[in-house]
């Protein structure tokens, strides 16, 4: 194996000749006994003999295709260098989590996808290293939030996800007070009630929430945004200006016979209550959540994927997932669906469902399904399912899951006088920027994008606390 223990003066044909290695998971058997992360740390040795593989691309595919547009050869090089701390340093430069970025997105349809070396099926293993440096500037600091002088200023964030933590923690190292209210029991929104902790650990999070205690802010939790406490109340609180990430957390659903029956789930009951702290639950969703042996999930997303994988870990025999198109359409990422493969799920495409079957108790025993046939593409350019007539089928279910995806809280645009709102509900606001129809008010991540990436959410909130903080320092009349 090429000794990497001295990397600065390899070349191109050296670096090349470093092999590929796969990215290193716990064995199956293993990690279906629990919700710990699958992924492996990487060793030091490993890292830097990882992070030595870069071939240092002067136009960096890989840095285009991070929608952090971090510098992910200037991180590695310090890596190779081993200046992990360096390495954390060049990535908070551009992303406010990389410890939860590094983990949980879909690389292999962003930054890795984009690395030349793809072309041989070996790209550098990005997400890995950008874990391994965040956790090593963990370990060595367990705060990185900096306040900036103060300014006097007052900001709310409403929503306590992505999009709100990053534009919480940019705010604080520009001197403005931050307050962040949260509808739930605990702070991190989709990143504890949604991602199962085999994804990503809780104390992951906990530390970020932490970090930003530390640096000031403060929460207020249990206090949704709305009707009952308008926006516009905050601002006779005192505060001088509001971003809302309120993301899309209300769940789609299907309207089929046998909807009511016991046993079917929207995802965000279902993955809370397998990956969430009781005390942090609603009381409805209290208590032992019976999966049975045969789980069926609706959809193909990353939720759908999560879901499965959580079906598996809490003894399913039989989990089956239910999608009417091909998987060549499926919205979700790739690694995640090898995953749930991996460990026992089962994919049944073209797969349309008409109808649940219940029991004589009123529970979902059966979801009924009709073959479907790819037709003509529909205003997304992805081709429309068809339902063949005639062609039914039925897989047995003693548990099954809407993943269907989410949808935005009407009642946070509906309070806001003045502010528009798109015609499917989010919030119109400029994505660059993150400028609503209301001066003062400011938004971004799901909650103007729809469902997407955790660091599309994060960068869209530290884009509009850069335009918060200058309209905080702008003098008006």
């Amino acid at each position: 194996m090429t000794d990497v223990t001295s990397t600065a003066m390899l070349d191109r044909k050296a670096r090349m000749r470093i092999p590929y290695e796969e990215p290193p998971e716990r064995p199956v058997a293993e990690r279906l006994k629990d919700f710990t992360e699958t992924q492996l740390p990487l060793t030091p040795q490993r890292a830097i003999r990882e992070a030595s593989r870069c071939l240092q691309c002067p136009l960096a595919p890989c840095v285009k295709a991070c929608p952090a547009h971090s510098d992910i050869p200037g991180a590695l090089r310090k890596i190779e260098e081993s200046d992990f701390l360096g390495a954390a340093d060049i990535y908070r430069q551009t992303s406010s989590m990389s410890q939860i970025c590094g983990r949980v997105c879909p690389h292999e349809q962003l930054c890795q996808c984009a690395c030349v070396r793809n072309k041989t099926h070996e790209p550098v293993l990005c997400g890995a290293l950008e874990t391994f440096a965040a956790d090593a500037a963990r370990v060595h600091d367990r705060f990185f939030i900096h306040p900036g002088s103060p300014t006097g200023k007052h900001v709310a964030i409403v929503g306590s996800g992505p999009a709100g933590l990053a534009c919480a923690e940019q705010l604080i190292t520009q001197g403005h007070q931050v307050e962040i209210f949260e509808s739930a029991a605990a702070p991190g929104g989709m990143l504890v009630f949604g991602i199962p902790s085999f994804k990503l650990d809780k104390s992951i999070v906990e530390s970020m929430v932490e970090d930003l205690r530390h640096a000031g802010a403060t929460f207020r939790l249990n206090t949704p945004i709305g009707k009952d406490l308008p926006v516009d109340h905050l601002f006779a609180e005192g505060f001088h200006a509001v971003f809302l990430g309120t993301g899309t957390s209300i769940p789609s659903g299907i309207k089929i016979p046998g909807i009511e029956l016991r046993g079917i789930y929207a995802p965000n009951e279902f993955l809370a209550r397998l990956n969430v702290r009781p005390e942090y639950l609603p009381s409805a969703w209290q208590g032992r959540l019976p999966i049975g042996q045969k789980a069926v999930v609706i959809g193909g997303g990353d939720t759908a994927s999560d879901c499965l994988r959580s079906a598996l870990r809490m003894g399913a025999s039989e989990v089956t997932c239910l999608y009417r198109r091909t998987e060549a359409e499926m919205p979700g990422g790739i690694k995640d669906r090898e995953l749930a493969r991996e460990e026992g799920a089962v994919f049944h495409f073209l797969a349309q469902p008409v109808r649940f079957l219940g029991d004589t108790d009123g529970r979902v025993c059966a979801v009924e399904c009709l073959k479907c046939e790819l037709g003509e593409p529909d205003m997304e350019g992805r081709r429309r399912p068809i339902p063949l007539e005639g062609s039914n089928f039925t897989v047995e279910a003693e548990t099954v899951v809407l993943a269907l995806g989410y949808g935005p809280d009407p009642e946070i645009g509906g309070s806001i006088p003045g502010l528009e709102m798109q015609s499917n509900g989010l919030i119109r606001a400029d994505r660059q920027n993150g400028a609503t129809s209301r001066p003062e008010i400011f938004a971004g991540g799901d909650a103007v994008s729809g469902p997407d990436l955790v660091s599309t959410a994060m960068v869209s909130g530290r884009r509009a606390a850069q335009s918060i903080d200058l309209f905080l320092r702008t003098p008006r009349d």
